[in-house]
């Protein structure tokens, strides 16, 4: 049992490695950052990584990472439901009701950028 606790953490620290990759003003979805992991079928753990990296040492930008739509499925682990949104309107993104307009744009893909 403490070998899966392991590699949690494990996959959690390169989670984390990927997201402090995003440039400023691009987002990426935790289905993207999965597939750049080479786990493509853990979007979910990727955001759960996420949703607890406030507990990290480290600054993580959390709030560029959204589902594969534009979506802003994190928001409410941002200690209240605007803070996602004003992160990345300060960074140059459009949001309009909890999506990502320039999605398509703004995206940024770990395995075609960092391979």
């Amino acid at each position: 049992m403490g070998g899966k606790k392991q590699n949690n953490n494990d996959f959690f620290t390169r989670v984390y490695e990927v997201t402090r990759m995003i440039p400023y003003g691009r987002v990426t979805s935790y289905g993207a950052i999965a597939r750049y992991l080479a786990t493509g079928r853990s979007a979910r753990m990727v955001g759960w990584a996420l949703n607890i990296c406030h507990n990290n040492p480290e600054f993580i930008p959390a709030h560029r990472v959204v589902n594969r739509k534009g979506l802003l499925t994190g928001k409410r682990h941002f200690g209240n439901s605007s803070t996602m949104q004003q992160l990345l309107e300060n960074e140059g993104l459009i949001v309009e009701d909890d999506r990502i307009l320039n999605f398509g744009e703004k995206f940024w893909d770990p395995i075609a950028e960092l391979d």
